[in-house]
């Protein structure tokens, strides 16, 4: 190549260049979540509401902890899909994300006493890579065991069905039978690690005399909510669970914030760290209000009247 020819090709190659460089696209944020399917919607709506649409402008890796595998797997593989962010819905699922990573985001929603469980340092500085929003689910125990006692009369021996591999649970336990005890109840605690645990579980509530159940939250509880309801009828207990998919799936009755709104609002903290802000200096949440749901269907079924003072109040009944 001749010297002239060759200052042309370079002159020309330097004027290309940077148009080429310039008309790559920009790498589009990805976002690993690990989530029950159930809350897989307001998930994607709450991201949406912020302009974040799936292949348009970002990249959503969905992870359900409700399908064949382990959390913990599902959170390994997100961290080697070099995921921006992940959003981890229960305590369990932010275990093992926090497990898996110490310096990708991790935006937690649904989950129950942050600060007992180790996934931050306070609420109002997390002070590592966790935050976003608390269910207070161990605090709301004493109230659930109250309704309960409104509903069935002369309630004196509750079973509490919990699992001990969710890290919150022992906490949560041991909130629940300090109301069994300022109720004058007598509580039996009942553990219930896997679906397979859910008949004999209910069973032997109903051995022991139980006379309600209260089902302490755990992602098996949510995700077998439909069982647990049936079983609890099967054996004519009146049950009461912190979220509205028990009574939607044929529970009697749930106390608790709304998980799906948790869920949704989650968007805002994934927004907030995917334009350069640090979880550390984002304060943890907490719910501010709660909703009662009430299934007449089952009420009836269960043959126990709920009185007008709950409905009255009840922020959605099922009939």
């Amino acid at each position: 190549m001749r010297r002239r020819e060759f200052i042309t090709f370079v002159g020309g190659a330097a004027a290309v260049w940077p148009l080429a460089a310039r008309a790559q696209p920009e790498r589009m944020p990805r976002i690993g979540v690990l989530a029950p399917t159930i809350h897989e919607g307001a998930i994607l709506q709450g991201l949406r509401e912020l302009g974040y649409v799936q292949g348009k402008n970002v990249v959503i890796e969905y992870r359900p902890t409700d399908r064949t595998g382990t959390i913990a797997d599902f959170a390994a593989e997100l961290v080697r899909l070099n995921v921006d962010v992940i959003i981890a819905t229960g305590s369990q699922a932010v275990r093992a994300a926090r497990q898996a990573t110490q310096s990708i985001p991790i935006v937690m929603t649904a989950a129950s006493d942050p600060i007992g469980t180790g996934f931050v340092a306070s609420l109002a500085r997390p002070g590592g890579n966790v935050t976003d929003n608390s269910l207070l689910s161990p605090e709301l125990s004493g109230k659930r065991l109250a309704l309960l006692s409104e509903i069935v009369n002369g309630l004196s021996r509750v079973a509490a069905l919990w699992n001990p591999d969710d890290p919150p649970a022992m906490l949560s336990l041991q909130e629940t039978e300090a109301a069994a005890r300022q109720l004058r109840m007598e509580l039996t605690s009942v553990e219930t690690r896997s679906p397979d645990d859910l008949h004999a579980a209910v069973t032997f509530a109903t051995k022991a005399q139980a006379q309600a159940l209260v089902i302490l939250s755990a992602p098996i509880m949510t995700i077998y909510a439909g069982q647990i309801a049936e079983l609890a009828r099967e054996n004519r207990l009146p049950a009461i669970y912190n979220g509205s998919e028990f009574p939607k799936a044929g529970g009697l009755m749930s106390y608790g914030p709304n998980i799906d709104d948790l869920c949704r609002r989650c968007a805002v903290y994934v927004d907030k760290i995917l334009r350069g802000t640090k979880p550390a200096d984002l304060p943890v949440e907490q719910p501010i209000q709660f909703e009662l749901v009430l299934n007449l269907r089952t009420a009836k079924a269960l043959g126990v009247e709920i009185p007008p003072t709950l409905l009255a109040v009840a922020d959605e009944v099922i009939e």
